[in-house]
């Protein structure tokens, strides 16, 4: 699905990346802080739900999407990068999940499942002590 999102509802942010890169890394804010609020948002109702249920960890309890995007050493690519997996986060919350179709057991795993329980209760059976008048 084509789904399109106004630069206006989402805040970027250029942080200092975390991890090594020495002197680079240090001076240089290259990493993007990527904020977009849900609810405030111009997605179809349907999709902003789907969306807020996806359980996903990026998303706070305000319904805020928070990406950190610190992958390139170039603030531009990690531009790109956070807006590409907001993208396809919007993306996977757009799809509609399709209906399970409830099936039956077929006959062969049906035999195969009463054989299994009767193999299993042949083992415990087994395990019982046997009476102390019973000779061999």
């Amino acid at each position: 699905m084509d789904i399109l999102i106004s630069e206006d509802e989402i805040q970027i942010s250029a942080i200092r990346a975390q991890g090594a890169g020495g002197q680079h890394v240090n001076k240089v804010s290259s990493a993007i802080h990527l904020r977009f609020d849900i609810g405030a948002s111009s997605l179809p109702e349907p999709h902003k739900e789907r969306l807020l249920k996806l359980g996903d960890q990026r998303i706070t309890r305000e319904g805020v999407v928070v990406i950190k995007a610190q992958r390139y050493r170039s603030q531009e690519k990690n531009r790109e990068d956070a807006l590409q997996r907001l993208y396809e986060l919007v993306d996977r919350a757009a799809r509609i999940p399709r209906p399970r179709k409830p099936t039956r057991p077929t006959p062969s795993s049906q035999a195969k499942m009463l054989d299994e329980k009767m193999q299993h209760g042949r083992l415990k059976a087994a395990r019982k002590k046997l009476p102390p008048d019973f000779e061999s």
